[in-house]
């Protein structure tokens, strides 16, 4: 029953938020009674009660950084599944895409290859005004990268000589540099893995590196670790999201983004609708019914 009761949540929670809102009233007292009544639970309208008021913080962040012409670049990095796409997508879910943007690289080309590893992204820095979420970064050479045997040991040496510096000038070039690893447990990510494999609509998140991944659990630790200790910078330090409760993490992390950013609110300019204009000799003509995309639903 309590498997039956995680898949269900897992589900509901895969559907957009804008459809759970809707659905909120009719669900949530059959969802707090097959809890069983379980303590220190979240129920539907606490989490977005909750992420409302985080997201309309949002809003006054990215109204301060357009006003003052600041810089913010968040990083976000973890275990496959541990939920870094879930609070992206919370965060720039109410916020201008001009303003707020998502940097989630591919894998490196040849040419890329054959650059400064940290070439490719420079350019996707935030300018002033911006905030840019790093969907996975940089840090790909610490994991994915060492784990795999994608990089020489003496490329990932040098990574981690060379990263200080790289971090250093970005903050001194006045960004405010996040960086979070969220954390999940082994028996929680084979859990959410095979939530993907039974579920048509998510079963394109699973990769074929995403499967090795889980059978390399252990070397992927070990990697985790030695990254969280060269790497915990004064400036730009690590911070750890507990990942096993996927709207606690969203939750947790956003408060803690905001509390990081000495944002204020920015009084805005009042907004009247303007009445039309109607010119005497205007005439609207009549749009071809063939034109307009039938009516299925």
């Amino acid at each position: 029953m309590q498997d039956y009761q995680r898949i269900r949540e897992e589900v509901l929670d895969s559907i957009d938020e804008e459809i759970e809102a809707e659905l909120r009233d009719l669900l949530l007292d059959k969802l707090d009674n097959e809890r069983g009544g379980e303590q220190n639970r979240l129920t539907r309208t606490q989490y977005f009660r909750h992420l409302l008021r985080l997201q309309l913080e949002l809003v006054k962040l990215q109204d301060w950084v357009i006003a003052t012409k600041s810089k913010v670049a968040i990083v976000f990095e973890g275990r496959d599944a541990a939920g870094k796409g879930g609070v992206i997508k919370r965060i720039t879910q109410r916020l201008n895409p001009r303003v707020c943007r998502v940097a989630a690289l591919p894998a490196p080309n040849e040419r890329e290859k054959t650059q400064w590893y940290f070439q490719r992204y420079v350019p996707h820095l935030p300018a002033g005004g911006e905030i840019v979420l790093f969907d996975r970064s940089w840090y790909n050479r610490a994991g994915v990268e060492r784990v795999m045997g994608f990089c020489t040991d003496d490329e990932y040496e040098e990574f981690f000589r060379t990263v200080p510096d790289f971090e250093r000038m970005i903050v001194s070039s006045g960004t405010y540099l996040l960086k979070y690893w969220f954390s999940i447990s082994d028996e929680e990510q084979a859990f959410r893995f095979q939530c993907r494999i039974d579920d048509p609509l998510k079963q394109w998140k699973l990769s074929p590196m995403d499967l090795e991944s889980r059978r390399r659990w252990e070397q992927y630790t070990v990697a985790k670790e030695i990254m969280l200790n060269k790497t915990n910078l004064e400036g730009a330090p690590w911070w750890i999201v507990d990942g096993n409760n996927k709207k606690r993490a969203r939750l947790n992390c956003i408060h803690h983004l905001l509390e990081q950013i000495p944002y204020q609110e920015v009084e805005q300019d009042s907004v009247e609708l303007p009445e039309r204009r109607r010119g005497d000799d205007y005439q609207r003509h009549p749009i071809p019914r063939e034109v307009f995309v039938p009516a299925v639903y």
